[in-house]
Parts: structure tokens; C-alpha cells; sequence
């Protein structure tokens, strides 16, 4: 544990060895019982060791892991998938074929030679595929759902997202955040439903908690609140009628429409006094700025790989901890040891039912508390050609399973 990333020492707290039994199998021991065993396995990716093992030419560690940046393992792969890389031009493209002695020999995929291409203008990307010059592209942008729709030559698949959109308030870099009137009042200025209706074209849905609808945590009681009066009241019982001034950043190119969602809710904040600086940058560039915490308010989206409510928590809410890696992600410097031990608690019943009304009553505490400002869930859109048959690989993850990808 101890030569684990942050990223990584919160996910695997639970287990305490990793016994090999044989070539292929492993048993993984946990500390007490935990409910999700089966969940946090999706985080486990087998590797050669010994070829992430030694020395580089110019003496660098081969086993590094570098958050921001190139390593050994980044430029030199070694995987277990169903193709090999022949080439890879950063940022330009990356070529893939078909790897024959792949384990599934029942796969029905087809596919011999992949190339992927990074098309960063939505505009571009779907002029690409409706010109025949692309057979597969994601995301599809909301202002061109209806047009692919109705094209005779394109497939257009699309799923209800559980990656949520939200925005942090740094309690450490702002007084006036530590007050939970003043993070009340925010939660009231932001128009949700307005966001996924203008700016998503509704194809988002509105937020006023991290759990999707089906997931443990999901508290049905929870809606979102824009009341622009009720936000001006509070700023007022706070002390801040007058408002404030605050920096925000973005990325430009993560998630859908990020950068104008971005520009709507410094709008909307405008209605309170509160006066926001706002910066919007190339994801390359924007998360070394979030890992820094460089702003007052900053934009994340989270997926739980666990697909479990949990995993929202020990990310973004929990008290930030470097040493065992908890809140990695908190840019808001959240911390309510309280709500943090009800979530710890959660993770350890294996009554479902129990279980499930511990995660709800998380969600009903930082929504009281006004712990972040939840924007939407963020909805998914894929397109091909007619003849390329995308949906039986297609998931809520949006890790589409190109292995098994067939072209008629």
C-alpha cells in the first residue's frame, strides 16, 4: 500500500493480502466482510510484471505511475486486450489490429484494424461521420442528436448517463464558503432544469444529488431548488447581501457543453452578487489546476467505476487525507466527519436494505449542508453507420467493448 498513488490507496483500504494460488487465479482478502468485493475489481487490471520491472535505459523506474505526463507504462504497452497498438501519434491518432491469439475465440467480433482519431470540434466530428469519412463517432453533441436521427445511412444509440456533473466551493480559499447559508444560497441561484434544458437540449438529466436513480444511495426526496428570492434571503441573513467576488475554472473540451454550463452558472450567480472570474481550459491543461485546488469554484464529472453511491463520497466529500487517500478529488475542502463515518459504516453492512438507507441519508445530509453544487447527470450519445453494429457494446461505463464490434 505504501508505494500506492492516492488515487488507488482509498479503493483498496478494504483488503488486507493478495494470495496467488496459481497462473490464473488469485484470492483477495478482505479486512471484514464488504459488500463490494465484486465493485472494486473493476479497478483491477492485470499487467506483466516483469515487463514493468527494472530500470529504463536512462535509469528511470518502469513500474512508475505518473499522474500528468508520460512513464515507462504510458509509451511502452503490454496488455491483455483483443489488439495490439501498431502505431500512436499523440493527439493525432492511434492504430490498433487485431491480436489472433486473443483468449476469446468465441467473440463475434469482426474487426481487424481500428484507427482511432481525436476530433476535438463537435461540428467536425459529426460532419466526419455523415460524410462517410468516420464509421464510429462519441459523443454525439446534443444539438446534433435529431440530425443524425434522421439521416438514412447513421445509427444513433443513446443511454441515461450516471456520470454527474458538479461544482466544488473551496472552503479553504473562501471565508464566506465555510458558511453554510452562503453555500445554501448558491445551491438555490443555479437552475438545473434550465442548464439541461437549454444548454444540454434536454438531453440531461437535472441533479439535486450525486446517486443516480437505481443506485444504493438514490434519495427520491431530493430536488433541485432553484429559487433566486430564497438565494438573495440567505446571502442576506449570511452578511453577504452585497456579494462577493470569485475565481472559477472549467474544462473546455471534458464534458458535454462544459464550457457554457460554466458561463450559465457564473450568470446565474451574477443574480446574487456574487461576481465570478471565470477560466476555462483544454482538460491537458485543467487537471493539474484542479489537482492544485487553483480556483475558488472548480467543475469535476464523476462516474463510480464501483457503480456504487460510496464511491461518490470517499472521492469528492470525504475529509481530504492524503495519507490514505480519501477526498482526492474534494476540491471544496469539504469535511463532516460525521457524514464520513455514516459512508465507512455503509461500506462494512451487507444488509442491502441497511445499507441503502445509511447512503440515503448521506445524500439528505450534503444536500442540507449544501456540501456542492450538483449540475446534472450527463446523458450518452454514440453514432456509426448503418452498418456498423455499436450497440451491443455500447454500457453506462462508456467503455465501449470494441472487441467484440461487428461491421456488416
Amino acid at each position: 500500500m505504501g508505494g500506492l498513488p492516492q488515487d488507488f490507496k482509498a479503493i483498496f483500504q478494504p483488503f488486507s493480502e493478495l494470495k496467488i494460488i496459481d497462473d490464473y487465479t488469485f484470492d483477495l482478502v478482505t479486512k471484514e466482510p464488504y459488500p463490494l468485493l465484486l465493485n472494486t475489481a473493476t479497478y483491477i487490471f492485470p499487467m506483466d510484471s516483469e515487463f514493468y520491472s527494472g530500470k529504463t535505459e536512462d535509469g528511470k523506474d518502469k513500474s512508475a505511475i505518473v499522474k500528468h505526463g508520460n512513464s515507462f507504462a504510458s509509451e511502452h504497452l503490454s496488455g491483455t486486450g483483443p489488439y495490439t497498438v501498431t502505431e500512436r501519434q499523440q493527439g493525432v491518432r492511434v492504430e490498433f489490429e487485431r491480436f489472433d491469439d486473443y483468449w476469446d475465440t468465441e467473440s463475434p467480433g469482426n474487426v481487424g484494424k481500428i484507427t482511432l482519431t481525436p476530433i476535438k470540434e463537435n461540428a467536425t466530428r459529426v460532419s466526419a461521420l455523415l460524410s462517410g469519412g468516420v464509421d464510429f463517432i462519441a459523443p454525439v453533441p446534443p444539438t446534433d442528436l435529431e440530425r443524425i436521427k434522421q439521416d438514412p445511412n447513421t445509427s444513433l444509440v443513446t443511454m441515461s448517463g450516471t456520470r454527474i456533473i458538479l461544482l466544488h466551493m473551496n472552503q479553504e480559499r473562501v471565508e464566506a464558503f465555510k458558511n453554510p447559508k452562503v453555500r445554501q444560497a448558491i445551491a438555490y441561484a443555479i437552475n438545473q432544469e434550465g442548464i439541461a434544458a437549454k444548454i444540454m437540449k434536454g438531453f440531461a438529466t437535472p441533479a439535486a444529488q450525486m446517486s443516480p436513480r437505481g443506485y444504493q444511495g438514490h434519495n427520491p426526496e431530493l430536488k433541485p431548488r432553484y429559487d433566486v428570492e430564497k438565494a438573495q434571503q440567505l446571502m442576506k441573513e449570511a452578511g453577504y447581501e452585497d456579494g462577493f467576488t470569485i475565481t472559477m475554472m472549467a474544462p473546455n473540451n471534458r464534458y458535454v457543453n462544459d464550457d457554457k454550463i460554466a458561463q450559465a452558472v457564473a450568470a446565474m450567480l451574477a443574480r446574487i452578487n456574487i461576481k465570478v472570474d471565470l477560466k476555462t481550459l483544454p482538460k491537458a491543461q485543467y487537471w493539474p489546476e484542479y489537482d492544485n485546488r487553483s480556483a475558488d469554484m472548480m467543475m469535476i464529472g464523476w462516474h463510480a467505476d464501483t457503480e456504487d453511491s460510496a464511491n461518490f463520497f470517499e472521492f469528492l466529500t470525504f475529509c481530504p487525507n492524503a495519507e490514505t487517500g480519501a477526498g482526492q478529488y474534494n476540491a471544496g475542502m469539504y469535511c463532516n466527519p460525521e457524514i464520513d463515518a455514516l459512508v465507512n459504516k455503509a461500506s462494512v453492512e451487507t444488509d442491502l436494505d441497511k445499507r441503502s438507507a445509511m447512503l440515503k441519508e448521506v445524500e439528505r445530509r450534503l444536500y442540507d449542508d449544501a456540501a456542492f453544487i450538483p449540475l446534472h447527470w450527463q446523458d450518452l450519445a454514440w453514432a456509426s453507420k448503418k452498418n456498423v453494429k455499436i450497440e451491443p457494446v455500447l454500457n453506462v461505463m462508456n467503455f465501449p467493448y470494441l472487441g467484440d464490434l461487428v461491421v456488416e
